[in-house]
């Protein structure tokens, strides 16, 4: 259940993104690190995005999830992407993407260079 939730959120966060003019790369590489959710690029930026989605709110916002830790991981990631893919880029940003279902709608929170 909750993995077809966050599939279901990526989605709508890759959706979003391709409607404001980013190209996504690559959904969810992997290392034995980790997952990037998101790899896309709008122009020479390139943006990694981590997507986070929620029922509700009793344990925070989909956004308050991410962690020191997991921004760190992301980081990480980031880096192994960049060897092993080597784009030609101009900028790198790291987004996240909070989406909270409310009424079986999805509420968008975009929050650009998050960290």
């Amino acid at each position: 259940m909750r993995k077809a939730l966050g599939k279901w959120g990526e989605d709508i966060a890759a959706d979003y993104l391709r409607q404001r003019g980013y190209r996504i790369i690559t959904r969810n590489f992997r290392t034995r690190a980790g997952e990037i959710d998101i790899v896309c690029r709008r122009g020479r930026l390139l943006v990694f995005v981590e997507v986070k989605t929620r029922n509700g709110t009793a344990y925070g916002s989909p956004e308050e999830s991410i962690t020191l830790a997991k921004q760190r991981q992301i980081r990480q990631l980031a880096l192994a992407y960049l060897e092993n893919n080597k784009p030609n880029f101009g900028e790198v940003r790291f987004d996240v993407i909070g989406i909270l279902i409310s009424d079986g709608r999805p509420q968008i929170n975009h929050l650009e260079a998050a960290f």
